[in-house]
């Protein structure tokens, strides 16, 4: 059980890809109190790990207050961050408050193109030094790569970066088209291409000792299963199921990709009721999906990515999802039953 909280919308960076359209803080974000009582209900629903991003999640000072406060609920706190303001003192900080590890974005072995796609001249190096500052504070580190088709063959390359400095993991992110991200739809890559991706990925895992993990591309459980390759992730989609994500001011998502409000934790119930009793929730743990989703022996590993089949469908979040390209047996099975003359 993880849930992700955008603490804030603030960011120092323009990142061409920006799910949360990051840059400037807004004015009802939730304040200290509201954000201890949040992390009750977290506690309460047996959350155990908890995400704070943004935005950049280290402009709000608050921050330094939930840390400790999630640590005496006896819940494990990371952060998601572009790196570039950890430095030797914010690092020292994060560990003093009892954060366990730092996701630092690095989407390319090149800086320039990393500096490009986060529209920031020297990004990559503050992130790298970022990394550095936080392993020498005793953080854990992970590196997370977005997957466009302009850094797609070098994801690999990341990797091998990433193990050698000293990275605990590298997680892939498959890029959804919402925020920003609408605005490069254009260079998300097709299928097969992330069929390709997934099979290096799950093969490279066996060369180094960091965890990958493909995020936003579910069907890597199958292609695991179909592979004989071991994995300790045993569920692809965990949207609604495991996991739900709470914007700054308080809405509830399914996910940090899937723009559908279910309610605002400052209604009376709080985030509780919404978890508990939201239809959308009710529908996706209930995995009634469409299409070959809805049909595909894997249905209940992999439940195709819940954000991509939104986007995709224009709405539905039940939807097939379309980055996938297996076509179930079952799915076989009942054409050919069809054809079937009497």
């Amino acid at each position: 059980m993880l849930i992700s909280w955008n603490i804030t919308k603030a960011c120092n960076l323009k990142c061409e890809h920006c799910y949360r359209d990051a840059g400037i803080a807004e004015h009802d974000e939730l304040n200290l109190k509201e954000g201890k009582k949040l992390l009750r209900e977290f506690k309460d629903l047996n959350f155990r790990l908890i995400i704070f991003s943004g935005g950049e999640p280290v402009l709000r000072e608050e921050l330094f207050q939930w840390i400790p406060f999630a640590r005496e609920l006896g819940l494990i706190s990371v952060l998601g961050t572009n790196g570039t303001l950890i430095d030797e003192k914010c690092a020292g900080r994060l560990k003093q408050a009892g954060l366990k590890r730092l996701g630092i974005s690095i989407d390319s072995v090149d800086e320039k193109k990393h500096d490009k796609f986060r529209c920031f001249d020297g990004a990559w190096k503050q992130a790298v030094r970022g990394m550095e500052n936080a392993r020498k504070a005793g953080l854990e580190v992970q590196v997370h790569t977005t997957v466009t088709k302009k850094n797609i063959n070098e994801v690999l390359a990341v990797t091998d970066f990433a193990q050698n400095i000293g990275a605990q993991a590298h997680h892939i992110f498959f890029l959804v088209p919402t925020g920003r991200g609408k605005k490069i739809d254009d260079i998300i890559p097709g299928a097969q291409e992330y069929e390709r991706l997934i099979e290096e990925i799950l093969h490279k895992q066996k060369t180094v000792t960091l965890e990958l993990k493909p995020v936003c591309a579910p069907q890597f459980v199958r292609i695991a299963k179909e592979k004989n390759i071991k994995t300790r992730f045993e569920k692809g989609c965990l949207a609604g199921i495991s996991y739900a994500c709470i914007l700054p001011n308080g809405d509830v998502h399914p996910c940090p990709y899937m723009p559908i409000n279910l309610g605002n934790v400052r209604n009376e119930g709080g985030f509780k009721k919404i978890w508990r009793e939201n239809k959308v929730f009710e529908d996706l743990r209930g995995l009634k999906l469409h299409g070959k989703c809805g049909i595909c022996e894997f249905k209940t590993l992999c439940s195709g990515c819940r954000a991509a089949a939104f986007h995709q469908s224009g709405g539905d979040y039940l939807a097939e999802d379309l980055n996938c390209n297996y076509e179930p047996k079952t799915k076989t099975n009942l054409e050919n039953s069809q054809n079937i003359t009497v």
